[in-house]
């Protein structure tokens, strides 16, 4: 959700951080040279141009940076984009990070869903004002949710420990077939690394980890998560879905999506099949019907459950922090889907949840616009 770009430069003199932040989006085209060679081993100069050519694309003509505080604001016609930047010695950018655009402008709850209205595809907006509705757009619609149903495995957990059958101080060896494509880390941890659940869960929802969630759903069992989400049965682990939609395996696909009935069975003999390659998930939308299927109002009923967890709080999303004085948060996306879901204290004690999805399986989603939107909600809450 937000972009986040480590390490950075430049070769001629110094620059201020200021004016390293200002070249980025006045002189073309994006050299090498601008970047310390820590951050080029991990995000290349195509990467970088096209973040910032999605940033044009989205919020229309740049106009400027401002200073705020000890950061930045870059400024564009339809939209502001807070930015923190770092050099190195040399000059040359070693930090950068995008927070997610902000409005220039406020607009009504009446504006806000008229522009959901516009995005393609299918969207979904759940707002509550403690327990009842503030602003409600196909608050019913089951749509595909990405990681957002890590909440599902987290309130499973939740209900075991509260219920004496399980501790957050457990330790549970890593095993390998849990292991699955990032998000994440756990799945370079050698296999049979202890790690405590609330080490697994605090993963899930920080990074979401999709090893860490794979390890908790073995753990408290499948049947515990689909007692919370009986319409995804069976319940799929990230490496379950990840073999699904791997083209290689398109006969298996096309025998889930035969099958419904004997879906249980055939998950056990994918467990035999090789992860593919992260690169599939590159492009396009892919087999976006292999997902879990939630409702905005859905979301927000799990988040009540478990948005008191200290580790809640550890990613805050596309919120700030400073206007709030608690944020529990958790997404989720892939190519085609995208949830947004905040639980959010104000100042005041007042208490709100917010759910946003997007489905599209026609094309790559424009995540930045979506981020616009979500973030004028959330001001107009504030």
């Amino acid at each position: 959700m937000v972009t986040l770009l480590l390490g950075l430069g430049l070769a001629q003199a110094p620059l201020t951080p200021k004016a390293a932040l200002e070249r980025l989006f006045t002189e073309q085209p994006t050299r090498p040279e601008w970047f310390a060679p820590v951050f080029l081993q991990q995000v290349s100069v195509a990467q970088v141009e096209a973040i910032l050519a999605q940033l044009k694309q989205t919020l229309g003509k740049y106009e400027g940076v401002e200073p705020e505080g000890p950061n930045f604001r870059v400024v564009f016609e339809q939209g502001i984009v807070p930015a923190q930047i770092s050099l190195d010695a040399q000059g040359r950018i070693q930090g950068l990070f995008f927070r997610p655009p902000q409005p220039k402008k406020a607009l009504s709850p009446e504006q806000l869903l008229a522009e959901y209205r516009k995005l393609p595809g299918q969207v979904s907006v759940w707002v509550q004002e403690g327990s009842q509705e503030r602003l409600n757009l196909n608050a019913d619609a089951v749509l595909a949710v990405g990681s957002s149903f890590k909440l599902a495995v987290l309130e499973a957990l939740r209900q075991q420990i509260e219920a004496g059958q399980r501790r957050w101080s457990d330790t549970v060896p890593l095993r390998p077939e849990w292991k699955s494509l990032p998000s994440g880390t756990l799945q370079n941890l050698p296999d049979g690394t202890p790690l405590s659940l609330e080490q697994y869960a605090t993963q899930m929802i920080s990074i979401s980890d999709n090893t860490a969630t794979d390890a908790l759903i073995a753990i408290v069992g499948r049947e515990a998560v689909e007692k919370l989400a009986p319409r995804n049965r069976p319940f799929l682990t990230t490496r379950e879905a990840f073999v699904l939609k791997n083209p290689q395996n398109r006969e298996w696909l096309q025998r889930y999506r035969a099958n419904p009935g004997d879906r249980a069975a055939l998950l056990a003999q994918l467990a035999n099949l090789p992860l593919p390659d992260a690169g599939v998930f590159a492009g396009g939308p892919v087999a976006i019907d292999v997902e879990w299927f939630f409702t905005t109002r859905e979301l927000c009923e799990l988040m009540s459950k478990v948005q008191a967890l200290p580790l809640m709080s550890l990613n805050p999303g596309v919120a700030n922090p400073a206007d709030w004085q608690r944020v529990a948060y958790k997404g989720g996306s892939e190519p085609g889907v995208l949830n947004l879901t905040s639980w959010l204290t104000g100042k005041n004690g007042q208490q709100y949840c917010v759910s946003a999805t997007w489905n599209n399986p026609q094309a790559p989603l424009d995540e930045n616009q979506f981020f616009l939107l979500y973030t004028s909600l959330l001001n107009s809450l504030k």
